[in-house]
């Protein structure tokens, strides 16, 4: 299976930095450094300001013509189904079928009272939309479950299904991706926990008679040749994903083993630790200052994971 090594594109930053408003020129690099993915994630409410997803990806789309559209993941049942579909569809006619749609339900209640959607069962309305985007995409008349009065849409233009790839690390989403997606797509799990987790995707899918879905993974890294840079991203980092994890989320020894930091060769050395427990496609979230020149490095940790 091959590799597909991405970046999410900084749609969230720490406050006062300036790459948030870059987005078009940094996608054209990476593209250009041959790395095979841009990604975005999503939020509404966040501790550090976010960029909405469609809008950031669709800037990335624009100015780009090889990479993939990645969102990591959308919160769709956040969104009003008809236009949430609308949006993702013209994104993948206008990107000439670049979209991969990560979907995930969310974790983080603040988001849903600013949306007007109840933070209660949204996986069940997650699990809604999800059914409906196959026949939504390929211009059926689709009933719309989450809507008063269940209308009935018909998309136009038609579009191929983006693939579907599944966030989450709780049993109830491994079953999603199997339900749904080709692949199931975690964050903040150390090699060994994801190793557990897909093999227990594996045996739901065993169980089921159904084919295991891809593995994916987000990895939270800082690269420098730099020993003393190293250092002190590596502390940064530690205290920016704790802040976006909330005080309830990561332990600062939780934080410190996943967050790598160090030339391409240590990144690479962990990338094949997550490839051993079944991961192939990587969402490399990278911060921090000189964000071009990490994703050189990064290019580098590609070809050493290719070689």
């Amino acid at each position: 299976m091959p590799v597909n090594l991405g970046v999410c594109l900084p749609t969230f930053v720490e406050r006062g930095d300036k790459n948030i408003g870059e987005i078009p020129s940094l996608a054209r690099h990476i593209e250009q450094v041959g790395l095979d993915m841009v990604w975005a994630g999503d939020h509404l409410c966040a501790h550090t300001p976010f960029l909405e997803s469609v809008v950031a990806l669709s800037a990335a789309a624009a100015v780009t013509e090889r990479v993939r559209i990645g969102f990591g993941v959308l919160l769709l049942a956040l969104r009003q189904q008809a236009w949430a579909v609308k949006q993702l569809s013209s994104l993948q006619y206008l990107s000439g079928g670049r979209v991969v749609l990560g979907v995930g339900a969310g974790v983080h209640p603040q988001d849903w009272p600013v949306g007007g959607v109840p933070f209660a069962g949204r996986g069940h309305r997650t699990e809604e939309m999800l059914r409906a985007l196959p026949d939504l995409f390929a211009g059926r008349p689709t009933k719309l479950l989450t809507v008063p009065g269940e209308p009935v849409m018909t998309l136009e233009p038609a579009v191929a299904a983006p693939p579907l790839w599944v966030g989450g690390m709780s049993d109830r989403a491994l079953r999603r991706a199997l339900d749904h997606g080709v692949g199931w797509l975690a964050s903040l799990l150390e090699p060994a926990q994801l190793g557990e987790r897909a093999a227990k995707l594996t045996t739901m899918a065993a169980e089921a008679g159904a084919q295991t879905p891809e593995i994916g993974t987000t990895v939270f890294a800082a690269l420098s040749t730099d020993t003393e840079q190293n250092r002190q991203e590596h502390q940064r980092l530690i205290r920016y994903l704790r802040s976006l994890t909330g005080e309830q989320g990561l332990s600062e020894q939780q934080a410190t083993r996943l967050v790598v930091s160090g030339p391409p060769e240590k990144l690479a050395e962990r990338l094949d630790q997550y490839l051993q427990a079944g991961a192939h496609t990587f969402v490399i979230n990278l911060s921090g200052s000189n964000l071009r020149g990490q994703y050189d490095l990064l290019a580098r940790t590609h070809e050493l994971l290719l070689s």
